[in-house]
């Protein structure tokens, strides 16, 4: 286990707009400093910021615990591990290693590229090589689908523009970063950093500021360099600095709220004029990520109960991970009225769902939220709320549900009418992509008799293309795709500036894809050893400790260390 000797950090107090004035000062004159860096001394800091990731990890963890008010907690902290210093550790280290292959022979080096019955590249960025990731999730793997036209002779031409030689050197970028998940601005902001060779202010979001100092250890190397800084301090903060000529460019995850009121104005009149004008407020490029109402769609099948019961544990897992308030938390679960074992399924969900103790609703809003939803008070217990899952709902009565992210531990079942299992494909997809907002992620569950090879699996494909969502997870929750890193994650290029839906442009994309569709994450219907984020798991902090040593140090000595721990659960 990691250890520190340090005392957990309490949240500093509120940056001041001089102090962003200096910082945004230091940032525009290191600016053409880094981006002249070789990739070397660029792999060379990363691998710095990886120790000292090491170094904070415990405190890292023990902070967002108390923050959360999941202390005594067992799975609630392998969480704030694995999607906090684990997920921030592998991100590095696959990034560094796809930039020593680019100063090495150009391009990063693809596990395999395949091409689609479509004629569409399909490339594999799961397993990677070098992370022992096929013995970690044996039989997952993600292929990312390419967008028509990108061949394999011009798949690689924007690897020099991205990180041998920016065209954009010199500039110094805004992160505004989530306030639920502990690596997220960490990651956006080293992506800016490491990749890009860009200065960064980092603007941390009040729910989460505490992490101020911890971040400030961990990435010393690039504070002492003048590339990185941190502030914190409530929206006049964050307003100052977007608006600040020495910013280039913003990266926020966030709400669409807030992505308007940057870059459309405050009120609803202004943003109205201004989106009829084609007059956004700044100038400056912006990305962003901005959730989802994400569904899972449950594909009729010869099920065994031992299978039925392991997938409803796999969407329980993923409606209470971090008390619900996750951007691919599964909001509409999507099922087939006529499905035999449609009632089976749902019971056990809600039996699972029942047996999971709650957590504090520690997000700003989610109990006023959660009674607004339902126009009553909440049934709160030491600022829990009661996990909910709404069965057999009515599509028309939960619209406003379907038409904007909720963030509150809330899942509504709709179960659609459909003459046959193929048609329920049909209905199913014209459903999320007709009644959801958000291109985000989606996940299906599937059972592989189902899908033989030929005309079955072929329908299922055309399924999969139909999906307008940039991540489909099979068979498992689509924040696994977020914690691999190296799958591109994010809005994607389906959005505009006006109407941007989950958001504009990639993050984590360790190996440095462009032009990319989506990517679609596959895993078996049942996992063995038992996977540390599932509910039911006795020893998932020991081993996402261990997964994070092996991260630091892959070796054989660490793989067995997280081996033994992961398979001590009894079959």
């Amino acid at each position: 286990m990691v250890t520190s000797q340090q005392a957990v950090v309490r949240a500093p107090a509120a940056t001041s707009l001089s102090q962003v004035d200096v910082a945004l000062d230091d940032l525009a004159h290191a600016g053409q400093t880094v981006a002249r860096r070789s990739i070397a001394e660029r792999v060379r800091l990363a691998d710095a910021c990886a120790d000292g990731v090491l170094r904070v990890a415990w405190d890292w963890v023990e902070a967002s615990c108390h923050a959360k008010g999941v202390a005594s907690n067992f799975i609630a902290r392998a969480e704030e591990i694995a999607t906090g210093p684990l997920a921030t550790m592998r991100y590095l280290r696959l990034l560094t290693q796809s930039l020593r292959d680019v100063e090495r022979c150009g391009r990063p080096s693809l596990p395999r590229v395949s091409i689609a019955p479509d004629g569409r590249l399909r490339v594999s960025v799961f397993p990677c090589s070098g992370q022992y990731d096929q013995l970690m999730l044996w039989g997952f793997r993600a292929d990312t689908w390419l967008n028509p036209g990108v061949t394999l002779d011009n798949m690689w031409d924007s690897v020099s523009r991205q990180v041998a030689t920016p065209s954009d050197a010199g500039w110094v970028s805004l992160v505004l970063g989530a306030g639920n998940i502990s690596s997220i601005p960490a990651i956006d902001a080293l992506g800016r950093l490491v990749q890009q060779g860009h200065s960064v202010l980092l603007k941390l979001n009040p729910v989460n500021e505490y992490l101020g100092p911890i971040l400030e250890r961990a990435f010393e190397p690039l504070l002492s360099d003048g590339c990185l800084r941190i502030v914190t301090g409530g929206a006049e903060i964050g307003a100052a600095a977007v608006a600040d000529d020495r910013v280039d460019e913003i990266h926020l995850t966030g709400s669409v709220e807030t992505h308007d009121s940057i870059v459309w104005g405050r009120s609803l009149e202004e943003r109205d004029r201004r989106k009829l004008a084609r007059d956004p407020v700044i100038r400056k490029p912006v990305t962003s990520e901005l959730g989802n109402v994400t569904p899972w769609i449950i594909v009729p099948g010869p099920y065994s109960d031992y299978q039925l019961r392991f997938q409803a544990g796999t969407i329980a897992a993923a409606l209470t991970t971090n008390a619900g308030f996750n951007c691919v938390t599964p909001r509409v679960l999507v099922t087939w009225r006529r499905w035999r074992d449609r009632d089976r399924f749902v019971d056990t969900l809600q039996s699972i769902l029942d047996h999971t103790p709650p957590r504090r609703a520690y997000y700003p809003e989610a109990v006023s939220r959660y009674e607004q939803l339902f126009r009553h008070p909440a049934s709160t217990l030491e600022g829990t709320l009661p996990w909910t899952l709404i069965r057999d709902a009515d599509p028309q009565a939960w619209s406003h549900f379907f038409r904007s992210e909720w963030f509150v531990n809330v899942c509504v079942e709709v179960a659609l009418d459909a003459d046959s299992e193929a048609e329920f494909l049909d209905r199913a997809a014209d459903f999320v992509n007709g009644e959801l907002w958000g291109t985000l992620a989606a996940a299906v569950t599937i059972h592989p008799a189902t899908r033989w090879p030929g005309a079955h699996d072929r329908r299922f494909q055309e399924f999969l293309g139909r999906l307008k969502y940039n991540t489909i997870a099979i068979n498992h929750s689509p924040g696994l795709m977020f914690s691999i890193m190296s799958p591109p994650w994010g809005g994607g290029s389906r959005g505009t500036l006006a109407d941007p839906q989950s958001g504009l442009g990639w993050v984590h994309n360790t190996f440095l894809l462009d032009r990319v569709d989506k990517t679609v994450l596959e895993g078996p219907l049942v996992v063995y050893p038992l996977p540390f984020w599932m509910p039911s798991h006795p020893n998932p902090e020991q081993v996402a400790w261990r997964l994070l040593r092996l991260y630091h140090q892959p070796s054989p000595r660490n793989l067995a260390g997280v081996l033994t721990a992961a398979c001590r659960h009894p079959w």
